[in-house]
């Protein structure tokens, strides 16, 4: 079961409350934050964080010259938030802080949303309700029945759909036809006939009123088109905005404070934005190193699996380099800044993904390129069929032109246009939850079907992420067992990895501790101790060359052990050499089978890891991997991403740490492990929530069956009304008599939103 989740309410992050380092408490509530610095920043002022005010006071202070882009149109830049000019979207901020702004068009839309979901509810009831003759709104109001709706359509269309016509009027200035150029005209449309038909009753034709001399109207269709409009602009406005989280979560590894040394020696705590270049700083146990720079005293273990993907702490001394971000072990160290502020590695990280995410091309695309052909002939169907009916139609002329007209408008509006999409990827999320795949968006599903290339980290992705003791060679006259327990007593108090692989493995055999006495540590080389009396040792081939041990065949079985891809250790016993102990990080079960089946799907597998050769190469050679990338640094793992695009292939990224995030955001589509850090998932479009690669194979087969669902959806949305639009303009009336009336074109503009939803519904049942 999920842990429970609440919001951050000053950055808006999601919180696992069970986990949460940092809460605070008010007015009998308990609070969680995603770091220190948005707890702080709560506590100092909590009612205002709480009503609004702190965010809008951030907004205000935003820097009047900060550019903006637009996420689909990256050429697209202007200073200043606004709308794009192409397609309409809300443009994005290019560049991002620790700090989370409000989004104010979300706000705006769901303000929207909701009133005018007030003022549509009942529209849409009144429709229903009419059809039935037991609930006849039309009877009960009677003359009232029509400006009751207007009264209640107003509103919605004059200012809770206002953003959508004023985009639609500027797409029309820019020569740029797009989505709100088409449901400006639509709802357009159907709210000025019927404006007309209560206004100007006369203008209507006898042979589209009822036998009781009643007038169809259309406020509830504009109306609720414009709600249900406003409902996917919110939706899309919020998935939008968890690519600033997955930034704001890098930038917010790095801690507020830095202990500078003075001239005097002393240490001083001082703010991140004062350290320089050259400043000497110290790092205490268990610290975030604040920026990247050079040991210069000190010797200690520093966990860069934030940064390099691999679980095994890297000794630091004298002459190393240290990178922002990671975290101190136990020992202390002092070191000199070299990269400070946005030139940190972390920095460059979160320059590399926001680059990489505002080059992705959504596949909303594609309706946006139809929509371009699409409403122009519209339009000019429209504009056609309103000269033919008043040049050549019967008496009275111009009242027949305005309505074919008008029935050609009302037939092209974009509701199934607008479902068509959302509704195929809302079917196909869910569908894909329950095989244990997240999907961020259409445009990840589209890319995951034409993908040709997986790049595919090692650690955390084709391996557990989580080291394990996989070999256990004694020496002769020592018991496996007992080297083992006398191993796991030495290491029982570690925090390394090695240590607690070792330890892990003695409880899974249920071996009782010794008693650990006089015990030592040999930095960078490993421990001793006396345990039940005897004199143990663990480390490297150097602590047992320091301690005089003959390793004889050890040595060899050794050097065999790390071709394998593991880490190798020696025990020594009373100055014995005792045996060698394995620990690697072991391959998931179901990634052989996985690989397979991609490989059959016709993908072909490339490993990229920033870990050495050998270990790298050994791995491949068990999962039958012909090509590995290895040795390299977050900023290769982008490149490598880039060069293979550049080739003409369609890349796909499967890794779970920090150091994959911007490969993840430069692919075609990012595949994360549910199992990995925060940055690489949101980072991604698709996320493996067991970190399970057979879950890839199912998200694979998900996403072909929904490219295929999509474009059949689409094709009920476009053709199946350009199809109709002759039908509404008259075409068959001097043959047959026959003009479809505004009503008849509602109700097929309904009929393809009805296709749209039924198709997409089939997704539920597809085979994964």
């Amino acid at each position: 079961m999920a842990e429970p989740v609440a919001k951050d309410p000053v950055c808006g992050m999601d919180v696992e409350t069970a986990s949460a380092a940092h809460r605070h408490d008010h007015d009998g509530q308990t609070y969680y934050f995603c770091g220190a610095r948005c707890c702080a920043r709560f506590a100092e002022r909590p009612a205002d964080w709480l009503s609004g005010k702190a965010q809008a006071e951030i907004a205000a202070r935003a820097p009047q010259d900060a550019r903006y882009t637009c996420p689909m149109h990256p050429e697209v830049e202007q200073i200043g938030p606004g709308s794009c000019p192409k397609c309409g979207m809300a443009l994005e901020p290019m560049t991002f802080s620790t700090e989370a702004e409000p989004n104010l068009e979300l706000i705006d839309f769901t303000r929207r949303f909701w009133i005018g979901g007030v003022f549509a509810l009942p529209l849409l009831l009144m429709a229903m309700g009419d059809m039935l003759p037991f609930l006849s709104f039309h009877d009960w109001l009677g003359a009232g029945f029509g400006w009751t709706q207007l009264v209640l359509a107003s509103p919605v269309m004059l200012w809770a759909g206002a953003p959508f016509f004023v985009r639609g009027w500027q797409s029309i200035g820019h020569r740029s036809p797009n989505m709100f150029t088409l449901i400006a005209l639509g709802t357009g449309a159907a709210y000025l006939y019927s404006l007309v038909a209560m206004v100007l009753p006369g203008l209507v034709p006898d042979a589209f009123r009822s036998p009781h001399g009643a007038i169809a109207l259309y406020f509830e269709s504009a109306a609720v088109i414009i709600v249900l409009v406003l409902l996917g602009q919110m939706l899309e406005l919020r998935a939008r905005e968890r690519t600033g989280d997955a930034l704001r979560a890098l930038l917010n590894l790095t801690p507020d404070v830095a202990l500078r040394i003075d001239a005097d020696g002393a240490a001083q705590e001082e703010s991140l934005e004062s350290i320089v270049t050259g400043d000497l700083l110290r790092v205490r146990p268990g610290d975030r190193i604040p920026v990247d720079g050079w040991v210069t005293e000190g010797t200690s273990a520093v966990d860069e699996s934030m940064i390099s993907g691999e679980p095994m702490p890297v000794t630091k001394s004298g002459g190393d380099l240290v990178i922002g971000g990671t975290v101190n072990g136990t020992g202390s160290f002092v070191m000199r800044a070299e990269n400070v502020g946005a030139d940190t590695m972390l920095s460059r990280i979160v320059d590399m993904v926001a680059q990489a995410q505002r080059s992705k091309a959504p596949i909303q695309r594609l309706a946006d390129r139809v929509a371009e052909w699409f409403v122009p002939l519209v339009v000019l169907a429209a504009i056609l069929a309103f000269v033919v009916w008043s040049v050549w139609g019967p008496p009275p002329a111009l009242a027949f032109a305005v309505v074919a007209a008008v029935s050609v408008l009302i037939i092209a509006c974009p509701c199934a246009l607008g479902l068509a999409t959302p509704m195929s990827v809302m079917v196909a999320t869910g569908r894909g939850a329950s095989a244990g795949v997240l999907v961020r968006d259409a445009a990840a599903l589209e890319s995951l079907a034409r993908v040709d290339l997986l790049l595919m980290d090692k650690t955390g992705t084709l391996t557990s992420g989580r080291p394990s003791l996989t070999s256990l060679i004694p020496a002769d006259g020592f018991d496996a067992d007992e080297l083992l327990r006398l191993a796991a007593t030495l290491e029982r108090d570690s925090e390394h990895p090695l240590g607690a692989a070792i330890c892990k493995a003695a409880d899974e055999r249920n071996l009782e501790w010794g008693t650990l006495s006089d015990f030592s540590s040999f930095t960078g080389k490993g421990v001793s101790g006396q345990v039940d009396g005897r004199t143990v040792s663990l480390g490297n081939a150097a602590l047992m060359a320091d301690l005089g041990v003959s390793l004889g065949d050890l040595q060899d079985s050794a050097d065999a052990l790390r071709g394998d891809g593991a880490t190798a250790v020696f025990v020594a016993v009373d100055g014995q050499a005792a045996g060698v102990l394995a620990v690697s990080d072991p391959i998931k079960e179901t990634t052989p089978v996985a690989l397979a089946a991609l490989r059959d799907d016709g993908i072909e597998i490339v490993m990229v890891t920033g870990d050495n050769r050998r270990t790298a190469e050994a791995v491949a050679a068990k999962l039958g991997i012909d090509h590995v990338e290895a040795d390299v640094l977050p900023a290769d793992k982008e490149a490598i991403v880039r060069r293979y695009q550049e080739s003409g292939r369609r890349v796909a990224m499967a890794g779970d740490g920090i150091n994959d995030a911007p490969a993840l955001a430069r692919a075609d589509v990012g595949i994360a492990m549910g199992t990995g850090t925060d940055v690489a998932m949101e980072s991604a479009g698709v996320t493996l929530v067991r970190g399970d690669l057979s879950a890839l194979v199912r998200a694979r087969h998900l996403a072909t069956a929904t490219l295929r669902n999509i474009r059949q959806n689409l094709f009920f949305a476009f053709v199946y009304n350009a199809a109709s639009v002759p039908l509404a303009a008259g075409i068959l009336f001097p043959f047959l008599g026959i003009l479809l009336s505004p009503m008849a074109a509602a109700a097929a503009m309904s009929l393809s939103s009805v296709s749209v939803i039924g198709n997409a519904l089939r997704l539920r049942n597809v085979k994964l």
